[in-house]
């Protein structure tokens, strides 16, 4: 679209010089100097004219391709931090999920254990009151259930905390927009 611009003043130009060529021509011919002076004098101004109009398109195309360039920038831009950011919240998701597994598992692990020790412990309560020590194995039995109860109760205060808070803040909270947790007493 730019060559046709160009052409079409490129092609003004042509057609005035040969306008004024013929002039002179009809006029007198080119004997006569001051006439050709003055055709020239005009179509010098003309090609000044003429090359200020096609500054003008250039720089006008110019500055139509660097907006197009930063337009086209300014969407590449935006496209990366939109991919950067659902990459980041895949990121929190997938280690939430393996943090929430980590935890089940260890727990799962730690609950077994702790039941085979707690099971042991009243087993051994249980013999010690079948061999006749009675006040050791109510001892064992009863040290046993209160270990357990409080055990119990350790867990589902903890299952409730972490019910209420999330392992890792959401994307795009920060400490200082997020609420502080209220401490409730133990």
């Amino acid at each position: 679209m730019l060559t046709r611009r160009f052409f079409f003043a490129v092609f003004l130009i042509q057609l005035a010089t040969i306008g004024l060529f013929y002039a002179a021509v009809q006029a007198g011919g080119l004997d006569n100097r001051q006439l050709i002076l003055t055709i020239g004098l005009l179509e010098l101004l003309f090609t000044l004219l003429a090359s200020f109009w096609m500054s003008s398109m250039a720089r006008q195309h110019h500055q139509d391709q660097l907006d197009a360039i930063k337009e086209a920038h300014a969407r590449e831009r935006e496209e990366i931090r939109v991919h950067a950011e659902r990459q980041k919240t895949r990121f929190v998701n997938r280690k939430n999920k393996e943090l929430l597994n980590n935890q089940r598992r260890t727990d799962a692990a730690a609950n077994f254990k702790i039941g085979a020790v707690f099971a042991a412990s009243i087993l051994f309560g249980a013999a010690m009151l079948y061999t006749q020590l009675v006040t050791f194995g109510l001892l064992v039995l009863s040290t046993s259930g209160g270990a357990l109860a409080g055990y119990l109760f350790r867990g589902r205060r903890l299952a409730r905390r972490q019910n209420q808070s999330p392992a890792i803040a959401p994307p795009g909270t920060t400490a200082a927009n997020r609420l502080p947790d209220k401490k409730k007493p133990l």
